[in-house]
């Protein structure tokens, strides 16, 4: 299939026989019924590393218009446009080459289109065509990456059937990766994820075969995982927990390898308070090679400081440790993270460790404002990664 096949399909999907429960009575009231969506956010990062790099200070907004229309016999549509610009302060390298002196804020100055789809419905069937955002899970395989300014979609095509109550079944093509460094770094793939879950009383129990494959390198991965995530209530206690377990096969430029990848996470809530601790293991194929996710929202694992975006060959062992709860009326977030590698070598078993501090708070109905600080402490010299302190403001608004 060739780069952009999901969007010229759109046309496609007029053709499916159409329900006869329509919502509106014509095409017109659809897009009445449609609704204008504005999304801003304005953010402040600092990042201070020891090294060479002079230390970046970017401010950005991020501003994303959406609109949507009403469904009319089974049919709805979507549209979505987002823009990132600099404001006030870019002594920053934004990942594409400018101001190379600074360390990086991967927020680049854009302009684009961030999804436009044709979805149909019918009954407990859904078919979504063109350049949307896809989730699975806890995104730590497929995600959105939302916290970058540019976020990360796919032109794909999205199948989901819900087959009961508690069964989900979900099949998606993807022919291109829309990543978060704007036009220039977007990947045309040949990408397949099955993803099938089913409620039981222990949780959600969910399995997943992504294949991945990049048309201009050769990167390829199989990942077959599994799954398990729920809680349970005990007097006045809410206990939750993560079992997962995948293997993955991948082929790039320096061969071929297999490796693993564990989850054990365990959380227990009292009063407001949450203590969740855990165990995630990025496996290695003897050092040469760490297992990837690179369609993840990775910011959101293994720390902050986004040390480990790309897995290291000795693989990662990350121990944390972390309590969250509620003052002020908004939401307070500490974590402590211990890297290993997962396969030590004589000179690199010690990957450092990170505190991470959040504080977050929604007020007046359309705002929020937060505030976040990394700090990430070097391990072993010969894993080539440095002392790293990152700090957030920031400020959105939606309509």
């Amino acid at each position: 299939m060739n780069k952009n096949t999901a969007i010229k399909l759109l046309p496609a999907l007029m053709l499916v026989p159409l329900s006869v429960s329509a919502q509106v009575t014509s095409f017109a009231d659809a897009i009445s019924a449609g609704e204008v969506n504005l999304d801003m956010r304005w953010r402040y990062e600092h990042v201070d590393q020891d090294n060479d790099l002079k230390d970046a200070d970017a401010s950005t907004i991020r501003t994303r218009l959406t609109l949507s229309t009403g469904e009319y016999r089974g049919l709805s549509g979507l549209l979505e446009f987002e823009d990132s610009r600099e404001a006030f302060v870019d002594d920053y390298n934004d990942g594409l080459g400018s101001n190379p002196r600074y360390s990086t804020v991967a927020d680049p100055e854009t302009t684009e289109l961030d999804q436009l789809y044709l979805r149909y419905k019918y009954e407990q069937f859904r078919a979504t065509v063109g350049r949307q955002v896809l989730v699975r899970d806890n995104q730590r395989f497929i995600g959105h990456v939302g916290w970058r300014q540019d976020r990360q979609t796919f032109d794909a095509v999205e199948l989901h059937w819900q087959a009961s109550h508690n069964i989900n079944v979900a099949y998606a093509y993807i022919d291109q990766r829309n990543r978060i460094f704007a036009d220039d770094r977007d990947v045309d793939a040949q990408d397949h994820l099955f993803n099938a879950d089913i409620g039981t009383d222990v949780g959600k129990l969910s399995g997943y075969v992504y294949l991945l494959e990049e048309d201009d390198s050769p990167n390829e991965s199989e990942t077959y995982g599994i799954r398990l995530a729920g809680d349970a209530e005990a007097d006045k206690l809410t206990l939750r927990y993560a079992i997962e377990y995948a293997m993955q096969d991948a082929d790039n430029a320096n061969g071929s390898f297999d490796t693993d990848y564990y989850l054990f996470e365990g959380g227990v809530g009292w009063r407001g308070i949450t203590i969740t601790g855990g165990l995630e293991v990025l496996g290695s194929d003897g050092g040469d090679y760490g297992f990837s996710t690179p369609l993840a929202t990775l910011h959101k694992f293994n720390g902050w400081a986004d040390q480990f975006l790309s897995t290291p060959d000795q693989g990662i062992e990350d121990y944390y440790i972390g309590a969250s709860g509620q003052v002020l009326k908004g939401t307070w977030n500490v974590v402590y993270h211990r890297f290993d590698a997962d396969k030590s070598t004589r000179r690199i078993d010690d990957l450092g460790d990170e505190w991470d501090f959040s504080y977050a708070i929604k007020f007046y109905q359309h705002y929020a404002a937060g505030a976040k600080y990394a700090m990430y402490s070097e391990g072993d010299s010969e894993a080539n990664k440095v002392d790293t302190d990152k700090f957030w403001i920031w400020l959105s608004a939606n309509f």
